[in-house]
């Protein structure tokens, strides 16, 4: 596959994490990017509103079936997991929650990690629990790049912190130097 994919996981202050590395992206990004925000479930997906505001890339709330494309950022709706299939296009599912959560990051990361191998790029932001760790592990172990927010510079340390326990050689950052790497085309 040669199409690449970006995917980033955030929970306790993701939404101020985000703000700081998707907004520069230019329109015409050359790479999908699926993110998923732990969000209450019967909650709208306040997310696709205010990042559509502040993105320059199209961004929509990801769709069972969807395939992915290029200059796009796929939110996972409240309540469901997004997973990853083999062609490219995006699941939905509302199987139990992982880590107490669904959307899980998790799942979202070993699943791109399935599907894309060294071609996905997978970022751990902010949060409150270790949901990603072992989705950063996948990716790490299927030849993907792994960046992490700073656990000293996230609102919420625990989450980066399991990450970093978890992965072998991720690259440890604040959110400058993340959003300057995606600019720059880290998953090249």
């Amino acid at each position: 596959m040669t199409q690449q994919l970006i995917a980033i996981g955030a929970s306790a202050g993701g939404v101020q994490a985000l703000s700081h590395i998707l907004p520069p992206l230019a329109a015409d990004f050359p790479r999908s990017i699926v993110v998923v925000v732990h969000v209450p479930p019967r909650q709208d997906n306040a997310l696709v509103k205010l990042f559509s505001e502040k993105c320059r890339m199209q961004v929509k709330e990801a769709e069972d079936k969807e395939p992915l494309q290029p200059g796009t950022i796929y939110f996972a709706p409240p309540d469901y997991h997004v997973l990853v299939e083999g062609d490219g296009a995006l699941a939905l599912s509302t199987e139990e929650p992982v880590n107490h959560s669904r959307p899980a990051i998790d799942v979202l990361f070993e699943t791109a990690a399935d599907a894309f191998g060294p071609a996905v790029t997978g970022i751990v932001l902010t949060g409150a629990n270790h949901d990603g760790a072992n989705g950063a592990r996948a990716i790490e172990d299927a030849g993907g790049v792994v960046l992490i927010q700073d656990p000293a510079t996230a609102e919420m340390a625990a989450m980066p912190e399991a990450a970093v326990e978890a992965c072998r050689d991720a690259a440890i950052m604040t959110l400058d130097e993340i959003a300057a790497s995606l600019a720059a085309g880290v998953a090249e």
